[in-house]
């Protein structure tokens, strides 16, 4: 017996002699069972009580080969190629929830399950080139996970999209296909290697819990717990199973019947007839103030997976911007440019839309002489204190890791160098069970992400270098460079928080300062290089997600990595077709040539990746700072908050305000979001939160232990499902429309008449 089995033995001994469990569900909230536990078992003491909450510290270890099947193969077609499509058709709408991997992980299962039934047992090929088609083992818990790992990977959007989108739809210009299609996969595999990075600090350290992989960790154990017949297990997914029918049913309302589901308005459904209450009241195009939701789109799981505090300061940011600022500037004197308050749109000093067509030479740059005849470019007051806070938010990101993440991360450090001198795995770096268990795995070699990183690299330098694409070859270089810098502090902060930043405004300022100099820079430039930049960070973000998933579900570190690469290998097609069905059905809808009356497919993201083109491409940082001087002084405030509320927890360290949870980072982030066409749901999401994450935690928590995280997987699913049925009766052939009548105002949806009438 080799010492990892002769380890791993030990800790079942330990597990079968100790009642941990019964330990714990004493009592939900008292300390005194914690130190037991962590008296008993001291393998347990550095897990956090979240994780073994829902963390099964059980394990029967499986084999590459047993993983990677036929049935492997099709299930994970199966699931991929509608989630990319849907995923990427979303993302030209206004509103819409992801495809549901929760769905994939429910599905996946019991297919699974049928296909090892089904499937002949023999092997087809040539020669000794044969792959067996159906082992006759059972299909369990660890297998689906692998396809769900597939499919989180693969059945996705795309960032490289963007640029494509913004040539073709705004300059008539078509990518060669095999260069869009290497240059998505590149793009995202960069981003897959710059994992090999942030890992060694994230994935090993149990601190570091990864709020949305215990959401699907719970669902897995508990299908887990029904294959294995435990009374609670099948309970626990009838449960599921009938909130996902009740879910779907109900969404019918908002989503198709009843609209004004979508934006329950206080102020307008009181019977207001008055411009400025309407004004307010309003969630769709308005302030939203004490708006409420049914729609599930607009609440989204995040109520049952970020942590309270993180949804605190959310909710504070958002009162702040949506109730506060936008009054402030509508009807007050917080601006004297009222024009294009809720737009992403650039105005003219008069407040009409600016034609920015005509200030384009030709070739895409700048007519200097138009540009002095029609004068600058105005932006609404909330796209600038967007901005304003988006660099804040950026820089800190930075100083909150540096100031309140130092010690963790230099503890993790030094477990780094100690496993390259021992010359072993970081597993061996850590004394808690969970390490102690995936120890029995060879983990990824670090050659393996330098070789992905090498092939990309070369891949992209040949397409810059060809000019196949918009942006300068060197400009590849500085976003490599940035994407060192940023890749551990924001997945650090992902990590504890569940709260990813955005990051592409910041890039695309940079990529403007970059290229003012060359005499040609198409604007398409920006949403290339933002593209690059940020998918370095947003994709290792989901792959050290999911490696966490694979981490908590012992799985082997290996087939979790290769698991991703054939995912996104899979997916990006798909992304790319569907890109091209859009933009071939909807692309005057998505270019402003015509109004959709649904108000749906507004293309709202590619417009503001116009914006952003024209601003920092074809016009230039320097001119935009020149007319708004103050946003500059965002990098500032992004600087010095972090270090004032660092100050205040040193100097009051036991206050019941906890400096240390009012993360600046998430507040900036959030005063960034853009409340233009939907700012409701965020009053219901608090209530929400509070009711989740906050009472039932804290004074129910045996109930929020059971039932938090599957709920959330359900509604998640019953919603999805719900959409595509909707799509499927009524849009994938003759469109249907709803009739109008009282709760689908043909005026307005949320009986905002008011605000509705006049704005038309």
């Amino acid at each position: 017996m080799s010492k990892d089995q002769e380890s791993n033995q030990k800790v079942l001994e330990v597990e079968k002699t100790t009642p941990i469990k019964e330990i714990e569900d004493s009592s939900s909230t008292t300390t005194d069972n914690e130190s037991l536990v962590e008296e008993l078992e001291p393998d347990l003491k550095d897990i956090p009580r979240v994780v073994r909450d829902v963390v099964t510290l059980e394990d029967d270890p499986i084999s590459l080969k047993e993983i990677f099947t036929v049935r492997y193969v099709i299930l994970s077609i199966i699931f991929i190629v509608p989630g990319a499509f849907i995923d990427t058709m979303n993302s030209y709408r206004t509103t819409s929830a992801a495809y549901s991997i929760f769905f994939v992980q429910i599905a996946s299962h019991y297919v699974g399950k049928w296909l090892s039934r089904v499937l002949p047992k023999k092997s087809i090929g040539f020669g000794k080139y044969k792959i067996l088609l159906n082992d006759g083992k059972e299909h369990t818990i660890k297998h689906t996970a692998m396809i769900v790992l597939t499919a989180s990977s693969g059945a996705t959007g795309s960032l490289g999209l963007n640029s494509l989108s913004l040539s073709e739809i705004y300059y008539n210009q078509k990518v060669n296909p095999a260069v869009a299609l290497f240059f998505m996969w590149s793009i995202v595999f960069l981003g897959y290697s710059y994992a090999g990075i942030a890992r060694n600090f994230l994935i090993y350290d149990p601190q570091y819990t990864f709020p949305s992989a215990l959401m699907q960790v719970n669902l897995f154990n508990t299908q887990k717990k029904s294959d294995d017949d435990i009374g609670n297990g099948n309970k626990l997914m009838k449960v599921f199973f009938w909130v996902i029918i009740g879910v779907t049913i109900y969404h019918f309302l908002p989503e198709y019947v009843m609209p004004l589901l979508t934006s329950i308005s206080i102020i307008c459904y009181c019977g207001s007839r008055n411009y400025k209450a309407t004004f307010l009241g309003s969630g769709l195009g308005g302030a939203g103030i004490l708006t409420l939701t049914g729609d599930w789109a607009n609440i989204t799981s995040s109520i049952m997976i970020n942590p309270y505090f993180i949804q605190v300061i959310q909710f504070i940011a958002y009162v702040i911007a949506a109730w506060i600022l936008i009054p402030s500037v509508k009807f007050g004197n917080l601006s004297n440019f009222k024009a294009g308050l809720m737009s992403n749109s650039l105005f003219l000093s008069n407040g009409t839309k600016y034609p920015y067509t005509s200030i384009l030479t030709p070739d895409f740059q700048l007519n200097e002489t138009k540009y002095e005849e029609l004068g600058p470019v105005r932006m609404g007051a909330q796209r600038c204190w967007n901005m304003f806070f988006d660099f804040a938010a950026y820089v800190s990101g930075f100083v909150w890791v540096v100031l309140f993440g130092y010690k963790s991360l230099s503890k993790s450090f030094g477990k780094i160098k100690a496993s390259f001198k021992s010359n072993g795995s970081l597993f061996q770096q850590y004394n808690d069970r969970l390490n102690k268990r995936q120890s029995v795995y060879k983990d990824v070699p670090l050659y393996w992400f330098a070789i992905l990183f090498g092939s990309c690299f070369i891949t992209l330098l040949v397409i810059f270098a060809t000019d196949s694409l918009f942006m300068p070859w060197w400009c590849l270089f500085v976003a490599l460079a940035f994407g060192v810098v940023i890749v551990t502090p924001l997945c650090w902060l992902y990590a504890l928080t569940n709260f990813q930043l955005p990051i592409g405004t910041f890039n695309e300022l940079i990529y403007g300062y970059m290229i003012q100099t060359r005499s040609k820079r198409h604007p398409a430039g920006a949403t290339v290089y933002g593209a690059l930049a940020g998918d370095l960070f947003y994709r290792c973000q989901y792959i050290l997600n999911d490696q966490k998933i694979g981490h908590y579900m012992q799985l082997p570190p290996k087939a979790v990595f290769i698991s991703q690469i054939f995912g996104e290998i899979l997916g990006v097609p798909i992304n790319y077709a569907a890109f091209k069905w859009v933009v071939s059905s909807k692309k005057q809808y998505l270019d402003g040539t015509l109004k959709d009356p649904s108000n749906i497919w507004t293309g709202q993201s590619i417009s503001s990746y116009q914006t952003t083109a024209i601003q920092y491409v074809v016009l230039g940082p320097a001119r935009m700072f020149k007319l708004y001087p103050v946003l500059p002084y965002g990098f500032l405030v992004g600087a010095l908050a972090p270090v004032l509320f660092f100050t205040l927890h040193k100097l009051f360290p036991k206050s019941f305000l906890k400096f240390r949870l009012w993360n600046t980072t998430v507040f900036f982030s959030t005063m960034a979001n853009f409340y233009g066409n939907i700012s409701t749901g965020y009053l219901s999401q608090f209530i929400g939160g509070t009711i989740t994450m906050f009472y039932f935690y804290r004074y129910k928590h045996l109930t929020w232990k059971k039932y938090n995280y599957l709920l959330a997987a359900a509604i998640d699913t019953g919603y999805n499902l719900a959409v595509l049925l909707i799509f499927i009766i009524f849009a994938s052939g003759k469109s249907i429309p709803m009739p109008h009548w009282w709760g689908n105002n043909a005026v307005s949806v949320e009986r905002c008449f008011a605000y509705a009438e006049a704005d038309s």
